[in-house]
């Protein structure tokens, strides 16, 4: 069955103060899959990984060349409208960035802001995105504490469960386990794998282990160029590059 493209990247240059950070990068992100971005540090994963949601906007030096599109719409184009295109994107940063609120507030947040919503409605919402964050059996009986008393792994399925909130289309990953320990990663993890059933995922990593385990799509960068692309299994078992077979066997790095 032929996989529907969400995002597609075509011909993406990013400059900071006139260095050119990607180069050229086209490539099509598969619907309900986990496309992971490997690289050495300093090879533009997280800038790519930026650009899908607009937070690379032309501020501070930064310039963007080529176009992002999302169900077909560019998000460049001046006429879109930037928080729509944000909506539609939940954002994990390498750190949990739990808001200094409730464990229920930081959940509700989002859709108070964005909807008129009963309280019984709420309650809903709320347990239902912490079950999908494989949270809520943990803090089912804790929700008025402040979300600052939970662990650094569970705080970042907080943030996940804050996230999924506000109906995005996709999840975007930057590190977002290199801050937790072994099993909190393995929890963050097990969650993106069963989220992909409704959701599109990116995730940014610098652990191979981890992009074995997790990705169906691989995106392989190297001092800001597209090397290769493709199936997992594919670019794993078979890269075609001596780059990427370099960088999979620990040449470079």
């Amino acid at each position: 069955m032929e996989t529907r493209t969400h995002i597609s990247v075509q011909n993406l240059s990013v400059y900071l103060d006139g260095l050119r950070i990607l180069r050229d990068v086209s490539i099509d992100i598969p619907d309900r899959k986990i496309t992971v971005i490997i690289g050495p540090s300093g090879c533009g994963k997280t800038t790519l990984l930026k650009s899908l949601n607009r937070l690379l906007d032309p501020l501070d030096g930064v310039r963007v060349q080529g176009r992002v599109l999302v169900d077909g719409v560019d998000i460049y184009d001046p006429r879109t409208e930037v928080t729509e295109v944000r909506k539609k994107m939940g954002l994990l940063s390498q750190r949990p960035q739990a808001l200094p609120m409730s464990i229920y507030d930081n959940v509700a947040y989002g859709p108070r802001i964005h909807n008129h919503i009963s309280k019984k409605n709420l309650d809903e919402i709320v347990e239902h995105h912490l079950r999908l964050a494989g949270l809520w059996e943990e803090v089912k009986d804790r929700l008025g504490e402040p979300a600052s008393r939970l662990s650094l792994g569970q705080q970042q399925r907080l943030c996940l469960a804050r996230g999924l909130a506000v109906g995005p289309e996709i999840i975007l990953g930057d590190e977002p386990t290199s801050a937790l320990d072994p099993q909190s990663s393995q929890n963050v993890e097990r969650r993106l794998i069963e989220l992909k059933q409704e959701y599109t995922v990116i995730v940014v990593t610098h652990i191979l282990r981890q992009a074995k385990r997790i990705a169906d799509y691989i995106v392989f960068l190297y001092l800001g160029e597209l090397v290769e692309h493709g199936p997992a299994a594919e670019v794993f078992a078979n890269p075609r590059d001596p780059r990427t077979r370099a960088y999979l066997t620990g040449e470079i790095s």
